[in-house]
């Protein structure tokens, strides 16, 4: 009779140990990044600066575009971005071919009615990206920045004309050439580069502090990219 109770009260006790609750119980889910708001010179200030280095990179590390939001759509993040970004809303035909529309490329103030003629800028470049901290990622989120549309800065619709003057420039050496277009560059930027954790080197951290205070209304808003 004892034996019996004692096996019992031994079995009550393993039933309530908290090692016997699965694993899945005791497994918080994580909490998305919070929204940050920020002036533009203290945006910067939290930019890590540090030496780049451009080796190993090559442009395929990078995958894009791929099928953007909606896969079944059968639009790529090149076109979604076109339609995001449209200030009249282009025709969309079969495989997502798009006739028509107008934008306004906000880095030289010209408006484009022929999505030829635009090309979707990484506001950051892949290669800047690389040289700043990419190149210690894996595929996956290579990929994911190279395709990131859920944050409005990351791509931008601009003529090609521009967005190939720019190349894989920063902003000690490449600025749009709207001045009207100079401060929202900057803070979209230095957004970008918060948002993926990338760093500056010195010339880069210097521009922008010059812009930031030429730019001291300049807002900058992020979320950490997950």
């Amino acid at each position: 009779m004892i034996k019996n109770l004692v096996r019992g009260a031994t079995a009550l006790c393993l039933a309530l140990s908290p090692l016997a609750l699965p694993s899945a119980a005791t497994a918080a889910p994580a909490a998305p990044a919070a929204a940050q708001v920020l002036n533009l010179a203290d945006a910067v200030d939290l930019l890590l600066v540090a030496d780049e280095s451009r080796a190993g990179y090559t442009r395929d590390k990078f995958k894009h575009w791929n099928s953007g939001l909606d896969p079944a759509d059968g639009c790529n993040t090149r076109a979604e971005v076109l339609q995001a970004e449209a200030v009249e809303a282009p025709a969309v035909a079969a495989g997502c071919k798009l006739s028509g529309g107008l934008w306004v490329s906000y880095y030289d103030g010209q408006e484009v009615n022929d999505p030829a003629k635009l090309d979707i800028d990484h506001m950051v470049p892949l290669a800047e990206s690389w040289d700043s901290g990419a190149s210690n990622w894996d595929a996956k989120r290579r990929e994911a920045y190279a395709n990131d549309q859920d944050a409005a800065a990351s791509l931008v619709a601009v003529t090609a004309r521009t967005n190939r003057q720019k190349a894989d420039q920063d902003p000690a050496t490449w600025m749009p050439p709207h001045p009207d277009a100079q401060c929202r560059y900057i803070g979209e930027w230095t957004a970008t580069k918060l948002r993926w954790g990338l760093a500056a080197d010195q010339a880069e951290a210097d521009a922008l502090k010059v812009y930031a205070e030429a730019c001291e209304t300049t807002v900058v808003h992020y979320t950490p990219a997950p």
